[in-house]
């Protein structure tokens, strides 16, 4: 296991801070062998996220798609870099946040 874990701290860039609670979910979504990278972008304060963390995959980009992290009353940006198309990565999100 030590390992995988090395491997995904490779493939998750930090150069911000990340929203609390999102980065169990980013562990988890990057043992997929199919998510290349994610980077973790500008963190806003919003009203509206509260609860447990929410992922929205919004638009593609060059290398994949940008999504939007919800929680603790932030919103974050995720460039996540992969070939899968938004209905598979969107399932594997969903999977990722689930409760463990």
């Amino acid at each position: 296991m030590n390992m995988r874990l090395r491997a995904s701290q490779n493939k998750l860039k930090i150069e911000h801070s990340i929203i609390d609670g999102l980065r169990p979910v980013l562990e988890r979504l990057l043992l997929s062998d199919e998510i290349r990278l994610i980077v973790p972008g500008v963190i806003k304060t919003v009203r509206d996220a509260r609860g447990p963390v929410k992922i929205r995959v919004t638009v593609p980009v060059q290398n994949g798609w940008k999504a939007i992290a919800l929680a603790s009353g932030a919103r974050q940006e995720l460039f996540i870099s992969t070939a899968l198309s938004q209905e598979r990565l969107e399932a594997l999100i969903e999977a990722a946040t689930q409760p463990r």
